[in-house]
C-alpha cells in the first residue's frame, strides 16, 4: 500500500522506530516514567475498583502465563494482566501526564508493553523502544483531537487505545501495513466519557483497563490479518470527525522522530488531578513567602484555564477521596491544613472537619493569560485575601514535576516507595529491587518479572 495519510505517516514511525535510534535522554526519561508507573500501578492494590478489576480477571482469564498482575504477584495472560496493571496505575492519581495532549501516558502504555515484553520473552531495550513508540503516538492523537475532545471524552480513554496497539504493535515486530490496521482496530474502540466525575463512578479505572486491552487485542489481530479503517484518525467518519470540532491533523506528524514528545512527559507531585497542581504550588509559594498559616486566609481564587473549571466544576461536595481528588477546594485545603496533598492527606483527612469548611473559602477563576498558554503550559495563578485585609498573589510557570522542574531519580524512588506502601503492594526491600530492574531495563537480554516469582 503506497498511499500515504497522517495515520499512516504514524504507523510507518511506530513500526520502525529503534532503541539505538533514540536519544540517551529519551531513553533515560523511559526509564524514570517507568520507574514513575510501577509506584503508582502499586498503590492500586487494596483500591476496591481496582480489585473488582482483578476478581474479574481471575474469573474470565488463564490461572497461569507469561505475564504478572502486579498487585497480586500472580501471572496470567498478557491481555488480563495489562487490564488489572492499567486500572491500578490510574487509581492513585499519580501516574504521569503531557501537558499539551492532557493524556496519562503511563497508564495505558507500560501495562500492555510490559505484559506483551514478559510473554514474548523480548528484551528491555525493545520494551523500551516499543513504549517510546506508544508514547510518540498516543501523544499526538491527543494533541490531534484537542480542546473541544477533551471537555466530554478522557483523552487517555481514547487515545491511549492508539498508544496501547503502538507500543504493542512494535514488541509484536508488526510491519507499517498491519500496525496501521492495529490502529484502525484499536481507534474504532476508544472510549471515555467525563460523565463519571459527576457520580464519583468508577469509570476511570476502566477507561485505562480497557484502552490497554483493547489496543493489546488490536495489534495481536492485525499481526494475524485483521483489517482496520486506513484513516481512522483524520477519516471522514474517523476519530476526530466523531470527537472533535478542533482537531487538527498536522499535530500527528508533527517533527516525527526528531521531537521526543515522551521527553515533554510530566511527573505527578501532588496526588490528585493535574488541573489542581499549578494553583496548588502556587498557594504554597504565597504561604512560604508570607508566612501564612491557615487560619490566615479568609479567601483563595485559583485562576484557571477552561479545562480546569470543565473537569473540576463539578465536583462540588466529594463523596469518595477519588472524587476529592477532582476538588479544587479539597486540593487546597489539604495544602493549607496538611501542608501537602499526597496520598496520605487525602485517605486520612479529605473528610476532616477543618477541611471541609476550608475548602469553601475556595473558588476558580477563568483567566485569559492561564487559557491562552494551555494546554502547552500549566500555569499556576492564584490571589489570597487573608483575614487582616491583604490581597497577595502567586504565580508558578512550571508546576513540580515538569520537565523544567522535575524530579530527580531519588525523589521518584521515595514516590514510588511512598506509593507502593500504601496499600501493601509491595514491601521496601521488593519494591526497591523492582525499581533496580528498571533502572537498568535496557541492558536486561529478557525482560524479567518485577515482583511474581
Amino acid at each position: 500500500m503506497s498511499d500515504m495519510n497522517e495515520t499512516r505517516t504514524l504507523a510507518v514511525f511506530a513500526a520502525n522506530v529503534r532503541f539505538e535510534n533514540i536519544p540517551a535522554e529519551v531513553i533515560a526519561r523511559a526509564e524514570d516514567l517507568f520507574a514513575d508507573w510501577l509506584g503508582s500501578a502499586l498503590a492500586g492494590k487494596g483500591a476496591r475498583p481496582v480489585e473488582t478489576i482483578e476478581a474479574f480477571a481471575r474469573t474470565m482469564g488463564p490461572p497461569d502465563g507469561g505475564a504478572e498482575v502486579l498487585i497480586s504477584r500472580r501471572r496470567t495472560s498478557p491481555l488480563f494482566a495489562a487490564m488489572v496493571n492499567a486500572a491500578a496505575s490510574h487509581f492513585a492519581e499519580q501516574d504521569d501526564v503531557h501537558n499539551g495532549s492532557v493524556f496519562h501516558p503511563a497508564a495505558v502504555v507500560f501495562p500492555p508493553a510490559l505484559a506483551v515484553a514478559q510473554a514474548l520473552g523480548r528484551s528491555g531495550s525493545e520494551l523500551l523502544a516499543a513504549v517510546v513508540a506508544g508514547y510518540e503516538v498516543g501523544i499526538r492523537v491527543g494533541e490531534f483531537l484537542g480542546r473541544s475532545h477533551y471537555k466530554v471524552f478522557h483523552t487517555t480513554g481514547t487515545a491511549g487505545t492508539l498508544a496501547a496497539a503502538a507500543a504493542v504493535g512494535h514488541l509484536l515486530r508488526l510491519d507499517a501495513d498491519r500496525m496501521q490496521h492495529a490502529f484502525g482496530s484499536a481507534g474504532t474502540q476508544a472510549a471515555g466519557l467525563w460523565e463519571f466525575l459527576r457520580d464519583a463512578a468508577d469509570s476511570k479505572q476502566l477507561h485505562t483497563a480497557h484502552a490497554a486491552t483493547a489496543g493489546l487485542a488490536a495489534a495481536y489481530l492485525a499481526q494475524d490479518g485483521f483489517t482496520g479503517a486506513r484513516r481512522i484518525l483524520e477519516g471522514p467518519q474517523g476519530l476526530a470527525a466523531g470527537m472533535s470540532s478542533d482537531a487538527d491533523a498536522a499535530k500527528l506528524v508533527d517533527r516525527l522522530g526528531t521531537r521526543w514528545a515522551l521527553a515533554e512527559t510530566s511527573f505527578k507531585f501532588h496526588a490528585s488531578c493535574r488541573h489542581t497542581h499549578p494553583a496548588a504550588d502556587a498557594l504554597q509559594r504565597v504561604l512560604a513567602d508570607h508566612a501564612l498559616a491557615a487560619g490566615d486566609v479568609e479567601r483563595v481564587t485559583a485562576h484557571v484555564h477552561q479545562g480546569a473549571i470543565d473537569v473540576l466544576g463539578p465536583v462540588v461536595d466529594p463523596q469518595t477521596v477519588h472524587q476529592a481528588k477532582f476538588s479544587m477546594g479539597t486540593v487546597l485545603a489539604l495544602i493549607a491544613l496538611r501542608g501537602a496533598a499526597g496520598i496520605g492527606e487525602f485517605e486520612a483527612h479529605w473528610r476532616d472537619r477543618d477541611v471541609l469548611a476550608w475548602r469553601n473559602k475556595v473558588a476558580m477563576s477563568l483567566d485569559d493569560e492561564v487559557d491562552a498558554a494551555y494546554p502547552a503550559r500549566w500555569i499556576g495563578k492564584v490571589s489570597v485575601l487573608t483575614r487582616d485585609g491583604r490581597t497577595l498573589h502567586a504565580r508558578v510557570d512550571e508546576p513540580k514535576g515538569d520537565p523544567g522542574n522535575t524530579l530527580s531519580r531519588d525523589e521518584l524512588r521515595a514516590k514510588a516507595l511512598r506509593l507502593a506502601a500504601f496499600g501493601g503492594g509491595a514491601s521496601a526491600e521488593a519494591a526497591n529491587r523492582a525499581l533496580d530492574a528498571v533502572w537498568s531495563i535496557a541492558g536486561a537480554p529478557r525482560v524479567p518479572m518485577l515482583l511474581a516469582s
